[in-house]
């Protein structure tokens, strides 16, 4: 399909509680590039084969968690017009200048019936070398540093009103519903997977009474050879490591996910199918609801249901 709105996920702000452990994770556990940090004292990283300048902001506060996720868009109008049809809808927007954010130019940030902080933004420096266009290696050293994931892939997160979220994603921002989860009622969503490319999902949201939690933000990697090689060095690190290495049902990614130092889920994961915009959502029924978040066990795991940040 052609993308001419909202391209991809861009960024994450994660809030950590101490900072320099937060770096140490980030840049060395999970092998993410640093590229700079700013007068508000947040650091920035991007994952190794990543053209954008950066893709995860860290923050130092007193309690852990995001405060926004962006996606990039098209072209200067594309922002101005969904900046437009999210004011028709009903929500305020905020215009965040240039340089707020290090070698970013000017986002459009608004609230989510979820009580999460969305942006989006068109601009932001390419941090690209000669060798990443003129004839490239297939990978560099900091391919092999840390974890190392190819890049931010997507986050799900936690809320109330998912049905209104998936509303705004649906019909002002361009996505598509892919996959999603039936309460024991059988008409209520528990948790929706939402795309705006071919990939699986660009954002995941879940049915929770306290607005604007974070679940998890996940990083891609190759093969599921990596996904296991993640999990020797999150053990090599000490890292606290929730579920897995183990599949998905539900976009059939292979997985693993654990905790930053500061009670921040994160996932490492590869695989998860193609799929368009035409095609019919697939739908996960309560009775096998555990199936379709981990396929092997078949039952959820309560830690991953309740603990988010």
């Amino acid at each position: 399909m052609a993308m001419t709105g909202v391209l991809r996920p861009g960024h994450a702000q994660i809030r950590v509680l101490d900072l320099e452990e937060g770096i140490n994770h980030y840049g060395k556990v999970l092998g993410l590039i640093e590229t700079g940090r700013d007068s508000q004292g947040r650091v920035y990283f991007k994952a190794w084969d990543e053209r954008d300048h950066n893709s995860v902001i860290l923050r130092e506060a007193d309690t852990a968690g995001i405060d926004f996720f962006g996606f990039k868009v098209a072209d200067q109008a594309t922002l101005d017009k969904l900046d437009r049809d999210l004011q028709a809808y009903g929500l305020k927007t905020e215009r965040i200048p240039a340089g707020e954010l290090l070698e970013t130019g000017e986002r459009v940030r608004f609230e989510v019936p979820s009580g999460h902080q969305i942006e989006l933004f068109w601009e932001k420096s390419d941090y690209g070398t000669d060798d990443t266009y003129t004839n490239p290696p297939p990978w560099t050293d900091e391919a092999e540093r840390g974890i190392a994931p190819i890049r931010l892939d997507h986050c799900l997160l936690y809320g109330p009103d998912i049905e209104k979220v998936q509303d705004i994603f649906c019909k002002v921002l361009g996505f598509y519903l892919v996959e999603h989860v039936i309460m024991e009622d059988g008409k209520t969503d528990l948790a929706i997977w939402l795309s705006c490319s071919t990939k699986a999902h660009d954002i995941a949201f879940v049915r929770h009474p306290e607005p604007g939690k974070l679940h998890h933000v996940s990083f891609l990697l190759e093969s599921w050879e990596k996904v296991l090689r993640a999990a020797d060095i999150m053990s090599m690190n000490k890292v606290s490591i929730d579920i897995g290495p183990t599949r998905h049902g539900i976009t059939r990614g292979t997985t693993i996910y654990a905790f930053d130092p500061s009670g921040n889920r994160f996932e490492t994961f590869c695989g998860g199918y193609q799929c368009y915009p035409d095609w019919k959502p697939v739908r996960w029924t309560w009775d096998e609801v555990g199936t379709g978040i981990f396929y092997h066990d078949r039952k959820l795991n309560e830690r991953f249901l309740t603990v988010v940040s």
